[in-house]
Parts: structure tokens; C-alpha cells; sequence
């Protein structure tokens, strides 16, 4: 980092310099300008490089590595994505997204008909209809709240969410950061709301977790789901789900596994055969994260916001 170690991350934000440097560990295409990291951001080639040595190195153990060590291995990634979003490691498993993270949740619960779920009409398309599945197949009814794009407070978004909870609800979903504008939400505000209430409450993390500074029990959440593609720059294929310790033994895995402990999260994991050399990959994609730092990051993403705003 050179001279650029003592400057302050607002002061480092305007530093051109600095982030041609960081420009330089990619391999950009100059057939168009790539402004979108929020479906699938790519690697720095020192990532990529580690990546395909995990492929390789995958490839040369074959099913020996699969009947080895590919567990071990799978949760030390899993351990080290828990120390960075500041959860147990009990409390986290690896996943394919955010959606297959959330849709187990939603999918997994003990729903009655008559049963409420509240979310927003701002929120992400595929959570959105497995609620509806859920409405179909259980009989519940999902109540949606419309967001202000410009609200006055936090405390006016708490109340969008507080109006639409009944004596029925059981759940409610809400967007760390809205994909279609970007708006941060109130979540710890929105929680300590819901909690009062008797509601738990899931958030969907895709845009949130390596693009801005938080800890997941800061939130004070009962679930949590992102992707790991979009800003940790982690190769396809890769997510978390976090799950409260407490809330893991009333939860249906989607895939059956051998019998394990109620509060053991490893018994939502089960997805048969899977790619593990993105499993590997994690690890140094938080090391590249760690290596830039995250405050460093999220000053130089919101100077870049304000920039073109």
C-alpha cells in the first residue's frame, strides 16, 4: 500500500493512484466499460490464478480429495466466512446464493394456513415466489409494503414494516440493500421492531455483505443470506446462509442428511456433489477482501456514487 497506508479511507477514496493500482489486478475487457457487480463480479487475477490451481489440484486427487478431505476443507472456508461476518461458526453453512440461502428458510419453516409473511414489493423476484409457492402449497398470506425511495427517517421505513405486522405474522423478509436502487435499509432499527413483536426476521444480504462495513450480530437477525459472487469476488457458485443458533432446530432442511443434533446447521447443508474447488477459493478471495480493507472499500464505492449521482 505504500504511502497510501496513513491516509484515512475518505481521503483514500479520491486517490486515483492508489485505485489504478487495485485496476491493475484485473484483466479488463476494453470491448465495453463492465460497471455491474451486482450479478457477478469478476476475480483479480491473483484470485483467479489461486482458483484454477484448486481446480487443478482437485482434478489430481480426484475422489480421494472428495472422500477426505472436502468436508475439513469446506468448513475452514465456512470458519473464516463466519470471523468476517461476525457470527459463530455453528452458526453459518456455505451455500450455492442468496437465493438457494433464503428459499430454505422460507421453504423450511412449519407453515399453518393463515400464517403471514410480510416483505416488499422492492424485494428480489425469486424470494418473492417462493412465498407465493408458499401461499399456494400451505395457505398463507404474504402482506407486501411498498418503500419510499425517499424517505425522511429511518423511523419512517420501521413504520412501513410495523403497520404491516398482525397477531398472524410469522415472518418477515426485508433487503439489507434494495438491488433495483441501491437504498440501504434501517435493518437493526426494523428487527429490534419486528423482535418486539414476536417476529423473526430475515434478511437478504446479496448487495450488502463486502460492499458495505457491518457484522451480522450487530443486526440483531434471525437469518441471514448473501451471495458471494457479487462483492467478495468469489468464483460462481458460492453463498452463506446464517441462521441464529437458537432458531437452526426449527428449521426443515430442503435436502434430507444422515441424523444429526437439532441445532447442528450442517443438517441444512446437504446438497450432494458440488464444486469444491469454489469452496477452496473462498478463502482467498477474503484475503485479497481483507488485503484492500473493507472500509477502504465501501469510502471509494459511495465517492464513486456521489461522483456519478
Amino acid at each position: 500500500m505504500g504511502k497510501t497506508s496513513d491516509l484515512s479511507p475518505a481521503a483514500l477514496a479520491r486517490n486515483e493512484d492508489f485505485w489504478a493500482g487495485i485496476r491493475s489486478d484485473y484483466r479488463i475487457k476494453p470491448d465495453y466499460i463492465n460497471l455491474e457487480n451486482g450479478y457477478y463480479c469478476m476475480l483479480p487475477e491473483e484470485t483467479l490464478q489461486r482458483f484454477i490451481d484448486h481446480v487443478k489440484e482437485v482434478n489430481y486427487h480426484a475422489s480421494w480429495y472428495m472422500r477426505t478431505v472436502q468436508w475439513e476443507n469446506k468448513k475452514r472456508a465456512a470458519s473464516k466466512l463466519a470471523d468476517m461476518a461476525g457470527c459463530l461458526p455453528e452458526e453459518l453453512i456455505i451455500t450455492r446464493n442468496t437465493t438457494e440461502s433464503l428459499d430454505l428458510i422460507i421453504a423450511g419453516r412449519a407453515w399453518k394456513a393463515g400464517d403471514e409473511a410480510v416483505m416488499a414489493e422492492q424485494d428480489y423476484g425469486a424470494m418473492l415466489n417462493q412465498f407465493d409457492l408458499m401461499a399456494d402449497r400451505y395457505g398463507i398470506k404474504n402482506r407486501r409494503v411498498m418503500l419510499p425511495n425517499h424517505p425522511s427517517s429511518d423511523e419512517e421505513i420501521v413504520e412501513v414494516y410495523e403497520k404491516a405486522i398482525t397477531s398472524k405474522t410469522r415472518l418477515l423478509m426485508v433487503c439489507h440493500m434494495v438491488n433495483i436502487t441501491g437504498q440501504i435499509l434501517p435493518i437493526r432499527k426494523i428487527c429490534d421492531m419486528a423482535k418486539s413483536k414476536g417476529v423473526e426476521v430475515m434478511v437478504d444480504g446479496a448487495h450488502a455483505f463486502a460492499h458495505i462495513d457491518f457484522k451480522i450480530n450487530d443486526l440483531n437477525c434471525d437469518y441471514y443470506g448473501t451471495s458471494l459472487h457479487k462483492w467478495l469476488s468469489v468464483p460462481l457458485g458460492a453463498g452463506f446462509l446464517y441462521v441464529a443458533k437458537e432458531k437452526i432446530p426449527s428449521v426443515w432442511p430442503l435436502f434430507a442428511e444422515d441424523e444429526r443434533e437439532p441445532d447442528d446447521i450442517e443438517r441444512l447443508n446437504h446438497t450432494g456433489t458440488h464444486p469444491v474447488h469454489t469452496d477452496l477459493a473462498i478463502s482467498d478471495a477474503i484475503d485479497y477482501h481483507n488485503q484492500l480493507g473493507m472500509r477502504r472499500k465501501e469510502a471509494r464505492l459511495r465517492y464513486l456514487q456521489h461522483y456519478w449521482t
